[in-house]
Order: C-alpha cells, then structure tokens, then sequence
C-alpha cells in the first residue's frame, strides 16, 4: 500500500516539476491567438515527451526483470493480456478493466478507475489537465512492449474521470 503512494506522490511531483518550468499564463496575457505564449504547444509537447521517455525507460527496466519463462509468449494478444493483468497488478495493484482487438495489431486497454487519476476524478474541469498524467504510462507500456520484443505506438484517450483508454498500435517489421 506505502509502494502505491510513493509511487502517485513520484508521479505527480514529476508531472508538477516539467510543469512548472513552463507555466501557462493564462488568457488575456499574450497577443498570441488563445491566450498562448508563442512556443507553448512546443514546450508542453517537450514536457509530455520527457514523461513519455522516462516511462519508457522504466517499462524496459520492468521488462527485463520478469522471469525468462514469462518472456516466451506465442502471440501479441498474451503479451497484451500479460500487461493488463500482470504488469498492471505489480504496478497499480489492480488489473486492467477490459482489453479489445480488432486482430489486426490494434489493441484498446481500459481502466475505468485509473489510480493516477483519482486525485482529479472530482470534477469535468481536470479533464483536459488529464492527458499529462498519462504520458509517464504510455511510456511505460511501451517500454515493457520494446522488451518484449514488440515495437508500437502507444497513445491515451479520457472520456470521463477517473477512466481512460490506452491505444497500443504494433508496428510491423
């Protein structure tokens, strides 16, 4: 249970730290169109980056901890069913709440109360304020997919607070 809140402070205060270096200053503050400074959407899409390398780097560490018979999956869809119950377990101390397929390499994971967005679950105005906290587990995902041998493109989605949807796409080599 401590592993859990260490774990969301980390997150938060990495996801506060890029943040903080690049502040949004608000409407009305620059002559840029909405209310951005020019290089906003640079800088945030740099922050989200950092975020998405960091839980990249992490999910390959994750990745060659696992047991080397756990590593002999036959097809993608074990990988996929092995994060969402597995990893996830490990990580956020519960399994993924449902995994689709179109069996054609795209695969929709979903959890309907994603931990690292609890904090914010209690109203519509965080949710643009969502996808932030999301980079770090795409990475994440991704990583761990890197190191078991799958390359793909993972991207997230928030419909509604506290759940979301992680789109993993393999690329084909």
């Amino acid at each position: 249970m401590a592993d859990a809140v260490l774990f969301e402070f980390l997150h938060t205060e990495m996801v506060a730290e890029l943040w903080a270096h690049d502040p949004d200053p608000g409407p009305g503050v620059s002559a840029e169109p909405r209310g951005e400074e020019p290089g906003a959407a640079t800088g945030q899409n740099m922050n989200l980056s950092v975020l998405e390398s960091v839980g990249f780097r992490v999910g390959q560490a994750l990745g060659e901890r696992l047991p080397r018979e756990m590593l002999a999956f036959r097809e993608e869809l074990d990988v996929l069913k092995f994060l969402c119950k597995d990893l996830w377990l490990a990580i956020f101390q519960k399994q993924m709440d449902s995994l689709r397929t179109n069996h054609q390499g795209t695969y929709v994971l979903q959890d309907n109360s994603f931990p690292l967005l609890l904090p914010m679950a209690a109203g519509l105005q965080y949710l643009e304020e969502a996808p932030k906290f999301l980079a770090f587990t795409c990475g994440l995902l991704r990583g761990a997919l890197c190191t078991l041998g799958i390359e793909s493109v993972v991207t997230a989605s928030v419909a509604a607070l506290p759940g979301c949807k992680f789109q993993v796409v393999i690329q084909n080599s």
